[in-house]
């Protein structure tokens, strides 16, 4: 996890399918872009190993459908028949600085015209839960993340909302829709195995 995240902070692609990391003399180093994207891949699956669960990156058929990441949690829950839980997660990344309206960090989903992330997102009808992972890391791009011999730090951190049942956007909002992510609700270690214990107690009428 240290070396995808330090890999990601240097502009380079570390691939989950195999050990070598390469960057061809003919080709661009990562934009500041594609590096907030895979630190918050490393973000997702730091919180995600130290809570327990289980974390892959999505296929390309996924990736078309708003999903970058599937999470399984194992184990038994109180008052719960299940013994296996997924989540999939559409994951961003801004180094924008949000707007705060005390209880809410803002983060506005980028659509096109053929876009349908944000229904896919506020689908009723998928059988697997998905949420959104927003993380804000700072405007200043040498502090996204620190190394020394006795620790690693990426600053800020991310924050969950899950859009099931939300209200359609505007038909004139043909560029995306601003989301509103509950401060309270922050993507840790703790919040997952929260979020996974809940899910597990859900009923499958609830679900709906």
């Amino acid at each position: 996890m240290a070396l995808l995240a330090r890999l990601s902070k240097w502009g380079l692609l570390c691939c989950a399918t195999g050990s070598r990391v390469a960057r061809a003399s003919n080709m661009r180093p990562l934009s500041s872009n594609d590096i907030e994207a895979e630190l918050s891949y490393a973000y997702l699956h730091a919180v995600a190993g130290h809570a327990g669960v289980g974390c892959r990156y999505a296929i390309r058929h996924e990736d078309g459908r708003g999903i970058d990441a599937q999470l399984t949690a194992w184990g038994s829950w109180p008052e719960s028949y299940r013994t296996e839980v997924n989540l999939n997660v559409q994951l961003k990344a801004t180094a924008a600085l949000p707007a705060d309206d005390g209880l809410h960090l803002s983060y506005f989903l980028k659509e096109s015209e053929k876009s349908t992330h944000y229904d896919d997102l506020r689908s009723k009808t998928v059988d697997i839960p998905r949420i959104l992972v927003v993380l804000f890391l700072p405007e200043d791009s040498t502090a996204w993340l620190t190394h020394s011999a006795d620790q690693l730090v990426l600053k800020r951190c991310a924050y969950w909302v899950n859009l099931r049942g939300a209200e359609p956007k505007p038909k004139e909002n043909k560029w995306g829709v601003t989301i509103k992510l509950p401060k309270a609700q922050v993507f840790s270690p703790d919040g997952l195995r929260a979020l996974i214990t809940q899910l597990a107690k859900a009923r499958r009428d609830e679900e709906t």
